[in-house]
């Protein structure tokens, strides 16, 4: 199927998981005599999208405890982040999206900003990227994969990201320290570092629920952020404290 028909499979895949229970990809790739490349992205996407789990060689439903209670498959605090920082980008922007659910969320409203210019180390972001209707010229790290951020890392990643230079960082984290900064699970700190050294802006895009999370590794210190976008549920204390540090606070109504 051409790009235009791929809503039109994934709609399929997620009807025919909802009938057999799980899928395989070798068994998708034949039934719609395409690559197993293609299906293993529409996976990833669907995934992303909190429509399925992916598991070896094909994909399951989601459980039942992790869908949301709302209709959308992310959840509201996210797409009113995500919204939230569409409206910080200049059209012709050069840009970049780190890898994660939150960043990711940003992507169907990117169609309306002309003249993009995108970097990601993130297969996902990068293929929903490719499937807007105004496609923004789209640059990829590359790099080594990493399977626990499902991300390009590493010294290659590195050089390539200081080839350029951008406009704004858009990032995630697992986690909010109010004293040092954004925190990560994720032990490869290094290409998110580099990413904020090469970007004249950094936002960091995180749901109010995670600050105060007791994680180890120390992603970005405050000295390197410039602007965080949160949801409402922020406490006072807290938006006093970022504020403080003369960062820009954006709380988003969801």
């Amino acid at each position: 199927m051409s790009k235009r028909n791929t809503p039109q499979r994934r709609h399929a895949i997620l009807a025919l998981l909802a009938e057999q229970g799980e899928v395989s990809v070798d068994e998708l790739a034949k039934r719609f005599a395409t690559s197993e490349v293609t299906i293993r992205k529409d996976l990833a996407a669907l995934e992303t999208h909190g429509l399925l789990l992916r598991r070896y060689g094909g994909a399951v439903p989601m459980p039942q405890e992790l869908i949301s209670d709302s209709s959308q498959p992310v959840s509201r605090y996210k797409l009113a982040i995500a919204r939230a920082a569409v409206v910080c980008i200049r059209e012709h922007a050069r840009i970049i999206i780190d890898s994660g659910s939150t960043t990711a969320a940003m992507i169907p409203e990117l169609g309306h900003k002309p003249g993009l210019v995108v970097m990601t180390n993130s297969l996902n972001v990068a293929t929903a990227l490719s499937e807007l209707e105004h496609e923004p010229v789209l640059l990829m790290t590359g790099g080594t994969w990493d399977p626990h951020s499902e991300s390009f890392q590493g010294q290659v990643a590195e050089q390539v990201l200081r080839s350029y230079d951008f406009d704004q960082l858009f990032i995630g984290a697992d986690g909010i320290d109010l004293q040092r900064g954004t925190t990560t699970f994720n032990e490869l700190l290094g290409l998110s570092r580099v990413m904020a050294e090469v970007a004249r802006e950094v936002i960091v895009m995180v749901e109010a629920d995670k600050f105060g999370r007791k994680i180890p590794n120390l992603e970005l210190p405050w000295s390197s952020i410039h602007t965080l976008i949160t949801d409402e549920r922020l406490p006072e204390a807290a938006r006093e404290h970022i504020l403080a540090r003369g960062i820009k606070l954006i709380c988003a109504a969801a």
